[in-house]
C-alpha cells in the first residue's frame, strides 16, 4: 500500500486519447494507513501540456532573455518590450490567439521596478460579470449570500504595488468597463457591496486578441477607457511571420515535452521540419506547443514525422470553428437522439442544455460571445458551463 503507484498509462475512451493517473485517498488520521479507494484523473495530452508548461513558463520567465525569437521582428519587439517595462504606466499588448501575450507581460514585470511585489492575472472572458468584479475589485462583508464573513479582497489589493493583468480586457461588461476606467482614473475603487474608498498602487497591463478600435466604433468597447489602457502598446506579431523562429521554437518544445514526460527527446525528421515551417498555424505558437506535447507524449520509436502531428484533422477543427458563426450549427452538426420513453422532462431538458453547450462552447473563442450568439445573459452561460462542468478545448 505503501508503494502504490500507477504509472501514466495511455487510455483510449471514446475514441480520444487520454493519459490516466492515479492517487490514492487515504484517511485523515495519520495512524490509519489504510487506502480506501483511488482517483482517476484523465487528461488530453495538449490540456495537460498546457498546464505543465504554465508552471515551466512562470519559473522561466524572469527577463526577454527567456522568450525564445532570433528574428528581427522579435529582437525588436523584444528590445522595445524592455524598454517599456522601466516606464510605469498602463501597457496594452496586442496579438491573435497564442503569440505569447502572457509572456511579455510577465517578463515586463520581471523587469519593472515592481518585480519584488506580485504580479497577478485575471482572464476577463473567463468569469460572468459578477465573478469578475468580485475577483478583481474584492467584496465586502454581507455584499451577497455566500460571501465570506469577513469580505474578500480582489487581485487590486492584493497586487498593491505590483502589477495586475487583465488578459481578453475586450470581453469586459460595460459596466466593469466603466468601473475599471474609474480605478485607473485615481488609483480609487470600492469593494462589491462597500463603502469605503480604497486605493492600491497598482501598474495595469491589459492584452486582447480583438480589435479595440473596431469594437468603440461598434460602441462595444468604451473609447476613454481605451486611452487609458493604451498608454503605451506592444503588438506580437502571429508565427506566420516570425518562420525562421520555429525551428528554434520546435526544439525548445520537444526537449520541455520529453523533460515533463520523463522520456528521451525524439528526434526529428527533416519532413516534419518542412511541414513545420510550411503550416499557417491559425493558433500560433500555443497550438504548435501542445500539438508537439501530444506527438511526444504518444511517440514510441524515438523519432517524430509528420504523421506524429496529426495537424489535418486538427487544422479541420479550426476551419469548422472559424465557419461556425452561430448557434444554428448545433442543428446540422448534432446527431443526439430524441430521449426514450420514461425520461422526465427534467431530465430530457438537462440532457439537451448539456449537448448543446457541449457542441456549442468550442465554436466560440469566449462564454461571452457564445452568450452573444445565444442570445441570453453572459452569468446564464456561465453558470451552465458550470453546471455541466463543460471546459473550452483551447
Amino acid at each position: 500500500q505503501a508503494a502504490f503507484q500507477i504509472p501514466e498509462t495511455e487510455m483510449i475512451l471514446g475514441g480520444e486519447t487520454y493519459l490516466l493517473h492515479a492517487e490514492p485517498i487515504k484517511s485523515k488520521d495519520k495512524s490509519d494507513q489504510e487506502i480506501s479507494g483511488s482517483v482517476l484523473i484523465f487528461q488530453k495530452p495538449a490540456r495537460l501540456g498546457r498546464a505543465l508548461s504554465a508552471i515551466d513558463t512562470r519559473q522561466a520567465t524572469k527577463d526577454f532573455g527567456a522568450i525564445l525569437g532570433e528574428t528581427e521582428i522579435m529582437k525588436h519587439i523584444k528590445r522595445k518590450a524592455q524598454r517599456l517595462s522601466k516606464v510605469d504606466a498602463s501597457l496594452l499588448i496586442l496579438g491573435e490567439t497564442g503569440t505569447g501575450k502572457e509572456l511579455f507581460a510577465r517578463a515586463c514585470h520581471e523587469t519593472s521596478n515592481r518585480n519584488k511585489n506580485p504580479f497577478l492575472a485575471l482572464n476577463c472572458a473567463a468569469l460572468p460579470e459578477n465573478l469578475a468584479e468580485s475577483e478583481l475589485f474584492g467584496y465586502a462583508p454581507g455584499a451577497f449570500t455566500s460571501a465570506a464573513k469577513g469580505g474578500k479582497p480582489g487581485l487590486l489589493e492584493l497586487a498593491d504595488t505590483g502589477t495586475v493583468f487583465l488578459d481578453e480586457i475586450g470581453e469586459l461588461s460595460p459596466y466593469l468597463q466603466a468601473k475599471l476606467l474609474r480605478f485607473l482614473q485615481d488609483g480609487s475603487f470600492r469593494r462589491v457591496g462597500g463603502t469605503k474608498e480604497l486605493k492600491v498602487d497598482v501598474r495595469t497591463i491589459s492584452a486582447t486578441n480583438r480589435n479595440l478600435e473596431k469594437m468603440i466604433s461598434a460602441s462595444d468597447f468604451r473609447e476613454d477607457l481605451f486611452y487609458r489602457l493604451n498608454v503605451l502598446s506592444i503588438t506580437l506579431p502571429p508565427l506566420r511571420n516570425r518562420t525562421e523562429d520555429i525551428p528554434l521554437l520546435a526544439k525548445h518544445f520537444i526537449n520541455r515535452a520529453a523533460r515533463q514526460i520523463g522520456c528521451q527527446p525524439p528526434n526529428i525528421s527533416s519532413e516534419l521540419f518542412d511541414l513545420l515551417n510550411s503550416h499557417p498555424w491559425p493558433g500560433n505558437i500555443r497550438q504548435m506547443e501542445n500539438l508537439l506535447f501530444r506527438a511526444v507524449s504518444l511517440c514510441e520509436n524515438g523519432s517524430l514525422s509528420p504523421q506524429d502531428l496529426e495537424l489535418q484533422s486538427h487544422d479541420l477543427e479550426l476551419q469548422e470553428r472559424e465557419r461556425s458563426d452561430s448557434p444554428t450549427a448545433f442543428h446540422s452538426s448534432s446527431k443526439s437522439e430524441i430521449p426514450r420513453i420514461g425520461s422526465s422532462y427534467k431530465d430530457a431538458l438537462e440532457d439537451f442544455e448539456k449537448r448543446l453547450f457541449t457542441e456549442l462552447y468550442p465554436l466560440y473563442p469566449s462564454s461571452r460571445k457564445l452568450a452573444q450568439a445565444l442570445k441570453v445573459s453572459h452569468t446564464t452561460v456561465a453558470d451552465k458551463l458550470r453546471k455541466y462542468g463543460i471546459k473550452h478545448p483551447q
